[in-house]
């Protein structure tokens, strides 16, 4: 078993209070839509509003703590919702457009080792411009001092983001190695589960701008790495055992929509 008990008693703490917080604060929006009401009943398209709230949220609310719970164990040290660091070089900035020029006029392919390297050698080179990166949804360091940036998407993210996403991921190597030019460090994306299953993750709209060996985990690439060989199958565990366990506060908090 990948998972300790109390791995598997935190995470599914982190569901139930995660769940419980939603049913206390959602409101549903505020829309009159008779027909679908009078086909399906307001019970339905409320829980179809809860649900497609919920997944705006998902990441933050849900998949960033299990990620750190499960990481615990495995890491030296994990964290969510940071920030990479406060200050980039001039030189970065520079090296950076110039990486992404070249991936985006196919030039160059994506090689995330060399552009690390190619970053690490402008990192404080020139003026140090203060910046506000996007925060880091996940942070683990490993026992050797490595350390890992993860940004968690969405399983389907819009295509024509993936060459703002690479811009993050590069920046977060910038900006950390602006304090630490020496530090080893590893920026990826992370997409919590595969919508294709069983069939492979569809890969090819990245392939140009991502290195997909080295910025990239999907599924039960992302879950076993951070909580070790065989965590995903026992996540979802968690979260079957956790909705059976709700179903009956699932069941009459929606069928109270239809007295309203």
């Amino acid at each position: 078993m990948s998972l300790t008990k109390e791995q598997v008693e935190n995470v599914e703490n982190v569901l139930k209070t995660s769940l419980r917080n939603k049913f206390r604060n959602y409101k549903p929006e505020p829309a009159s839509m008779p027909f679908h009401t009078r086909l399906l009943g307001k019970d339905r398209l409320a829980l179809y509003s809860f649900i497609h709230s919920l997944n705006t949220n998902f990441g933050t609310s849900i998949f960033e703590p299990v990620a750190v719970t499960l990481a615990k164990k495995t890491f030296k040290e994990a964290k969510s919702h940071i920030s990479a660091g406060e200050y980039i070089s001039e030189g970065a900035q520079m090296e950076i457009q110039k990486i992404m020029d070249n991936l985006t006029t196919a030039v160059a392919s994506p090689d995330k080792p060399r552009e690390i390297e190619a970053i690490r050698k402008v990192c404080q080179q020139g003026n140090m411009v203060r910046v506000k990166p996007t925060q880091v949804d996940v942070y683990i360091e490993n026992k050797n001092g490595v350390i890992y940036f993860f940004d968690i998407k969405t399983a389907k993210p819009n295509v024509g983001g993936f060459k703002e996403f690479k811009r993050t991921l590069l920046e977060w190597v910038a900006v950390a190695l602006a304090s630490n030019p020496t530090l080893e460090i590893n920026t990826l994306i992370a997409i919590p589960y595969n919508p294709y299953e069983p069939q492979p993750y569809n890969r090819w709209t990245m392939r140009g701008m991502l290195d997909m060996d080295n910025e990239l985990k999907v599924a039960n690439e992302f879950w076993d790495f951070i909580g070790g060989i065989g965590a995903y199958p026992e996540l979802l565990n968690c979260f079957e055992r956790v909705g059976i366990e709700l179903r009956p506060e699932i069941d009459n908090y929606f069928a109270g929509f239809n007295k309203l």
